[in-house]
Parts: structure tokens; sequence; C-alpha cells
């Protein structure tokens, strides 16, 4: 297997506009054996860490695009190089290596913001993880209500009238409620520092047989709400998990490497803002052992609820993030696609290469492993701490 299969090549690792944004994140430096916060550009991928110890510094900066401008360091080679340096199977672990371009951030997600998927956690519960029962609940429920959504506005005076008529016929469920009421579904990813970056492997339990990736833009928010960049991320979801029970989603998506955030954060500046993340079109391609192939597409200005409505539901006088917070905003695909049985839709296989791609934002490739097999998750707050203190960085 090539370096450019698990990294996707330079080129398409990098946004449309290349060096032109304001791209960081972290490497992996073993001359100092532990990460260093980066800038990437034309010259090079430069080590910003005597300016910024961590990313959560970086991200409280006033104007971050700027700061990451005016920061000097030293290079750690090229882009090109370091990225090719992270794939597994072949690292030099003498040489730097890219790592998930956040640190101290929590990691949060919100759930259920797009009509289609939002049918396709009605079905997981209805079906109870049973991927053979989805497609008949799937076909009745679309009969019946599937054209509804995807105008409602959540929350409102026509989603309110929506509930009732679905409550009299029966159809009611904990995932409309969040995706057409009043409050959002957030929860919890991923714990500070277990996201796992590009070139990497993702995990799914062994025991799972319904699984899929989540391809979703992640947004970067500072500890005063501020939305201060964006990235790429994959969600990955257990479906026969979280359809035996809600009760079940922190099994369903918190295992080790189940999520992974990358490239880079690209920061906004005078090129990149948030009204282009509300434009953006994710898109997802996956290429299995088996000669399986599947093309998707996310489009942002789809979701159900705007990017900043989500962040003020995730913080503010109710709940801060003093360390700064991301949030993974959810994902229109449908994993309804039969990979072998039909009826029976998608589910990961072991090697699958997952693409997750975006025109500003870069590509994000990883690939498909078991959680079990997964490089293990060790370095977490107290070596993050240690290290620094040893680098005279705090």
């Amino acid at each position: 297997m090539t370096s450019s299969d698990w990294t996707g090549g330079t080129e398409a690792a990098l946004p449309i506009d290349r060096y032109a944004g304001s791209l960081a994140g972290r490497v992996f430096n073993p001359a100092v054996e532990g990460p260093s916060v980066v800038a990437f550009r034309e010259d090079g991928v430069f080590d910003l860490s005597a300016t910024f110890a961590t990313m959560r510094e970086l991200f409280e900066e006033a104007d971050p695009a700027a700061s990451l401008a005016a920061a000097e360091g030293d290079s750690l080679g090229s882009f090109a190089d370091v990225l090719a340096n992270t794939v597994p199977e072949t690292r030099d672990d003498s040489k730097p290596y890219l790592l998930s371009p956040i640190d101290l951030q929590v990691v949060k997600a919100a759930g259920v913001t797009f009509a289609v998927s939002m049918l396709e956690r009605v079905i997981e519960e209805r079906a109870r993880g049973d991927v053979e029962a989805a497609a008949s609940i799937r076909e009745n429920i679309m009969r019946e209500i599937g054209g509804e959504f995807s105008i409602i506005r959540p929350g409102s005076a026509e989603a309110i009238k929506l509930k009732a008529l679905l409550i009299e016929q029966g159809l009611w469920s904990q995932y409309l409620e969040v995706g057409i009421g009043p409050d959002a579904e957030i929860f919890t990813k991923a714990p500070i520092l277990a996201t796992v970056g590009t070139a990497t492997e993702v995990g799914v339990l062994s025991t799972s047989n319904w699984n899929n990736p989540e391809p979703e833009v992640v947004l970067a928010v500072a500890s005063d709400g501020r939305i201060v960049g964006a990235s790429l991320g994959n969600d990955v979801n257990l479906r026969d998990v979280e359809g035996r029970s809600a009760l079940l989603l922190p099994k369903a998506k918190d295992n080790n490497a189940s999520g992974s955030l990358g490239p880079f954060i690209r920061f906004f500046d005078a090129g990149f803002s948030l009204d282009d993340v509300r434009a953006t079109t994710v898109t997802l391609q996956i290429e299995g052992d088996d000669g399986f192939t599947l093309h998707a597409t996310s489009h942002l200005d789809q979701i159900s609820r705007d990017p900043a409505d989500l962040v003020a539901q995730l913080m503010g006088e109710h709940h801060q993030y003093p360390d700064g917070v991301v949030l993974y905003l959810g994902t229109m695909f449908a994993p309804v696609v039969d990979r072998a049985e039909p009826g029976q839709g998608f589910t990961h296989h072991v090697g699958d290469v997952v693409r997750i791609s975006a025109p500003l934002l870069g590509t994000l490739v990883n690939h498909v492993q078991f959680s079990e097999r997964c490089a293990p998750w060790q370095f977490g707050v107290a070596a993050l701490m240690a290290n620094l203190a040893e680098r005279n960085l705090l």
C-alpha cells in the first residue's frame, strides 16, 4: 500500500487555495518527545511551540489568524514529508509526523442536524439494531412522513404542529424530538486528546456488525464562544449499538480511535469565514478491499440548525469551556447503499479507506480497523503537561 493510499496525496490534503489560508495543527516532534503546534506554509511546516505551547493558546488569541501569521519558528520540513511520515506502516519515529490538530479542547458533536440523518436515527430506533429490518421500516416511514422535514425549522410553530400529528399517528420518536424540537442533541464525542488525525486508522468495535463513517465539518470555538475556524471530522458511529438504545450512545460513539479530525484547523481570516462554512459541501469517498466503492455528499446549506445556533446551545451562561471546544456539526450522509445482501445497507469492513473532503478544508483520510487493534490512546493530559514542563513551556 502506497503512502498516497494513506494520505490522499499532498495536493488533495490541502485546500484548493493551498497555503493561502491560515492553517495550523500539531505534529509529534521527536526532538522534544512531544507535540508541537505548527503552521503550514508554502515553505514548510514551522514549529510555533515557543509562542503557542498548545493549540488552546492559539484559539484564545483575539485574532488567531493574524497571530499565526506573525509567529516564527524553526522548520520541521515540508508538508509533503511530514504528511508522508504520518503513515503508520512506513513511519520513521525519528522524524515529525502529524497528530490531530487539537489538544485541550473538549470534543463535542451535534446529532440529527439533517433531515435525512434524522430519519435514519428513527429507523435505527425502530429496528432496534437489526439491519435486516431497517429496509422495510425505512420504506414505511418515508412513505408516511419522509418529505416533511427538510422544510421544517426546529422549534417553530410548524414543527410543533408536525409533532402533534406524528404523535397522533404513533410515529413520534426521541430522534424527531431533537431533530425538529427546540433543543439540539449535543453530546461528548471523545475525551480531551483522544482524537486521531489524518493518515491514521479509525476504529469500530469488533463486536459491531452495522456501522458507518459520519463526514462532518468541525467548528473550532474559543472559550468565550467565538467561532474561530473549522476542520474536517469523522464521527464514526456504531448503528447497531445506538439502535438498541439511545442510552448506549456513549458506547456507539466513543471508542478507541473513533473520532478523527484534520488535517489542520483553518482559522477565519479575510479569505475564509463562517459563511464559507455554511456554504461548504463535504464529500465522502469509501474504497474497500472487496472492491466496494461509495461516493456521497453533505451540503451544509441544508443543515436544520445554523452552526452559530448550535454553538449557542452548546455554551454560554449555562455551560462554559475554559479551554475551548470543537463541535462536529452532523452529517446528511445516509448509509443506505447495500454493500452485501440486499436490504442490509452499508457497514464498514476492516481496511476501508475513508476520504472526507471539502474545497476550503482539504482532505481527511483514514483507514478502518477494529478499535481494539488501533494504536492505544496513551498520551493524555498528564503526559502533555509533563512534557511541556520539561520543555519550559509552562
